[in-house]
């Protein structure tokens, strides 16, 4: 693939300063339950359309490097088409938490590389061979608004990973179109470039 960086188009600043939310854990504890309640069937066909989804803006945008995760939670399983993406040249990577309060780090990775489990039981290399921040960034979704700013789990890694980027990231956030709310972002909540859904890229 021929590289490109990301423009302007791609890229969202962060957010200024914005109240906090009061019922934020409320709504983290609802859209877990909705995530939960989603059929198995009905999530396999959901991520086979957002891995299509995902497989084709990548085409697009001539990605060279990404940043995947390993999902949790029933979070979308996107394996298939990280395996295309790999055996179409992209080199991808997994964060890996190092310590609290810190930006993630990142780690090489492809289908044969060695996992285990790290203390929050989230799979990552075994023998990390570590890597900068990619330009492009997949950071899973529990919800997201319209304004493209994202609820995760609360430990704000990925918050602080984009806010201490040293160049322009662009930030996919992957989530199901069913988890879209209406909620003001926090103080440091940093908004996604795009997010992905079954439905679409927005």
């Amino acid at each position: 693939m021929t590289h490109r960086a990301p423009t302007t188009e791609d890229i969202i600043a962060p957010a200024p300063n914005r109240p906090a939310i009061p019922d934020k854990v409320a709504l983290r504890r609802q859209l877990l339950a909705m995530r939960r309640a989603i059929t198995p069937e009905q999530k396999t066909q959901w991520d086979d359309l957002i891995g299509q989804q995902l497989w084709q803006w990548c085409q697009r945008q001539q990605v060279p490097s990404l940043a995947v995760y390993a999902p949790i939670r029933n979070e979308p399983d996107l394996n298939a088409t990280l395996v295309r993406l790999h055996q179409a040249g992209v080199q991808l990577c997994l964060p890996v938490v190092q310590q609290a309060d810190s930006p993630l780090a990142f780690a090489h990775w492809s289908p044969q590389t060695a996992m285990t489990r790290d203390h929050f039981g989230v799979a990552v290399p075994a023998y990390p061979q570590w890597c900068p921040l990619p330009e492009y960034v997949l950071i899973p979704c529990v919800g997201f608004n319209a304004a493209r700013f994202r609820l995760g789990y609360g430990g704000g890694f990925y918050d602080r990973t984009l806010a201490a980027a040293s160049h322009p990231v662009c930030s996919i956030g992957i989530a199901y179109a069913c988890l879209a709310q209406e909620f003001e972002a926090g103080e440091y909540d940093v908004a996604l470039s795009r997010i992905v859904t079954e439905q679409g890229t927005c």
